[in-house]
Order: C-alpha cells, then sequence, then structure tokens
C-alpha cells in the first residue's frame, strides 16, 4: 500500500526554508513502528520553533512536526497494539527526530505509545496534549511532596499559556486556591472562568530585586517560566512549600541563593515531560481522564483549527499570543 495523504513538511536548504502542506506517501514515514491514522494534534511551544528556519528544534529536512498526536493503530509490528487500538503518542522523538503528528498517519514505536484511557476522547487527548500532560506531572510532583489543599494558596505563572491555563484548571478542580500569575490585563475573566480563585500581575511576582527570602506567600507553585521568575518564587513559598518548574520562557539563569533550601526546606521540582518513564507516564494519563480532568476543558480552553489553518496559527504561540490550547483536526 503506498496511499497518499496530507501532512505539513518544513524543508530547509541553503537558500530557502519552506512550510507548506503537501502529499506524502506512506513510503516516506518510518518503516517500524505503530501505524496510526491521526484523528488529532495540537501546537506547542516546540511545534512553533520547528516553523521557523532558525528553531534549532528540526534536525533534519525535509520533516513533519507535530510533537503530539492521538488516533487509531492501522497496523502494527508490535503485539501489544491491534488494529482499531485508540493511541496516544507524545514527546521522546516525535516532532523533532521522528516524523511527527501534523500528518494524516504516522508511524511511532510501540515503546512511545499510551493507549488511549477510558474517560477520554482522543479530542480531548490534544486538548491536554504535552501541555496538558506537563501541567498534570506538575501537579503529581507537587502532591508527592507534601501538597494538599489545606496548605495554603498554590500560584501558577504563565497562567493563560497552554500549561498554565490547564494547571489552573487541574488545582481548581482539585479543590486548591489558585492564584494565577499573567502578564495580560485583559485575560481575567477568562483566568476566573477556568478556575483561578485570584489573578496578580508578574510584577506581583517578579518585581524588582529578588529577595533571599521574602514574605511566605504559596504552599506551592506551577512555573513554566522560569529565569528569575523562578527566583522570585523561591523566596516566597512557605516553610516546606514546593515549585514545579518545566519551562524557560523567563530565561535560562536563576539567580537564587541557597537560603529558601536550607532555611526554609523548599523543594526545586524539575518536571521533564520529554523522557518520563513509561509507568509514570501511564498513571498521569489516567489522572488527567479522570480526577485532574476540567470540566472547561473543552468550552474554554481549547481551540480547533484544521490542519490546513496550522500554518497561519503556529507562528501566534511563538509570540506569546496564544491562550490556552490549540487542537489540530486531521
Amino acid at each position: 500500500m503506498n496511499q497518499l495523504f496530507k501532512a505539513l513538511v518544513v524543508d530547509k536548504t541553503d537558500e530557502n526554508f519552506s512550510v507548506n502542506i503537501k502529499e506524502v506517501s506512506l513510503e516516506d514515514l518510518p518503516q517500524e513502528g505503530v501505524l496510526i491514522k491521526v484523528a488529532y494534534s495540537s501546537i506547542n511551544y516546540k511545534d512553533g520553533l520547528a516553523s521557523i528556519p532558525e528553531g534549532k528544534i528540526v534536525r533534519s529536512y525535509p520533516f513533519i512536526p507535530g510533537i503530539d498526536l492521538a488516533g487509531t493503530v492501522v497496523s502494527s509490528d508490535d503485539p501489544r497494539y491491534k488494529e482499531g487500538d485508540q493511541v496516544i503518542a507524545t514527546s521522546y522523538e516525535i516532532g523533532v527526530s521522528h516524523f511527527g503528528g501534523y500528518s494524516e498517519y504516522a508511524r511511532i514505536p510501540a515503546d512511545w505509545i499510551v493507549p488511549l484511557p477510558e474517560n477520554l476522547t482522543l479530542k480531548e487527548a490534544m486538548a491536554f496534549g504535552t501541555a496538558g500532560f506537563t501541567a498534570a506531572l506538575s501537579i503529581q510532583r507537587l502532591e508527592d511532596n507534601g501538597l494538599t489543599p489545606e496548605k495554603g494558596k498554590v500560584l501558577v505563572t504563565g497562567a493563560t499559556g497552554g500549561v498554565g491555563s490547564i494547571a489552573v484548571s487541574m488545582l481548581s478542580k482539585l479543590g486548591y486556591d489558585v492564584v494565577a500569575s499573567t502578564g495580560k490585563e485583559t485575560e481575567k475573566h477568562y483566568l476566573t472562568s477556568i478556575g483561578a480563585k485570584e489573578i496578580i500581575s508578574r510584577g506581583d511576582v517578579n518585581g524588582g530585586k529578588v529577595r533571599a527570602l521574602d514574605k511566605q506567600l504559596w504552599a506551592g507553585a506551577v512555573d513554566p517560566v522560569g529565569g528569575t521568575t523562578l527566583a522570585s518564587i523561591l523566596s516566597k513559598l512557605q516553610y516546606n512549600g514546593s515549585v514545579a518548574v518545566s519551562g524557560l520562557t523567563g530565561g535560562t539563569d536563576v539567580p537564587a541563593t541557597v537560603f529558601p533550601f536550607i532555611l526554609r526546606g523548599i523543594n526545586l521540582l524539575g518536571i521533564d515531560s520529554v523522557y518520563c518513564p513509561m509507568d509514570v507516564r501511564q498513571k498521569v494519563w489516567s489522572r488527567m481522564a479522570n480526577d485532574l480532568k476540567p470540566d472547561v476543558l473543552l468550552d474554554s480552553i481549547q481551540k480547533e483549527i484544521t490542519l490546513e489553518e496550522l500554518p497561519g496559527h503556529l507562528p501566534v504561540i511563538l509570540k506569546g499570543k496564544a491562550r490556552g490550547r490549540m487542537v489540530v483536526r486531521l
């Protein structure tokens, strides 16, 4: 079978860079793994980087980006999966060095695949995607380190982004008092509608000089920003509080001291959604289908677009103008 189908293809030569919807064939895909008829993908920051010549994400060209996908198994070289199974594939090398989800068909190694949990549709899985998985993994790690709603308020930075929006909604569903931080004054209603109890500005988190120790404000924090924002959070966490950091949009340097760690017992939790062990990955996806699944996931947090509309939406996430999640219908 050499069926033709549509995919978004990025290509780069010494003179040109292109992002186009093209017809490709099954022979163009990797030849080993599980063949999946893709139903939905989504847009993440890495996908935006893959769409520009200086993104430094794609390792060889031509290439099909898309670090997330959900769909139905067509055929499999692994007995764990059979025709008709509904599956999710995110992270690992997908959309970076391995052809990804912006394609009507994808062939993915079986070890990178998660069976679609009960209580979750393929579309909902991509409304979560890598961003939702990162938010859920952050909450899992915070709770593993003792966070409960009774401990106090929980801060979410970058709250209108993919990780932030879903973290706000998940935490709210679990009964936490969520403090949402954003630099977008116009998004207060949105943040309130998805579960934030309090909304503060970026300056309220990271305004002025970062102190070694500051007033204790939050029991925990989900931080996809990093940089000086992370340093400020560390100084303002309550005794034995934790911050789960998953991003670096605020920079890679963290101008902190050891004082929060040795005087307040603060926990700095690194969140790796790319190579997270499969047993943890499956546990977190199960929670996302059940106790972490916010009621507003499809109503407020996600926007659906088509593959043909995708090239026009990829730059939005790089400009910091995206709200919530964009789901791509294949």
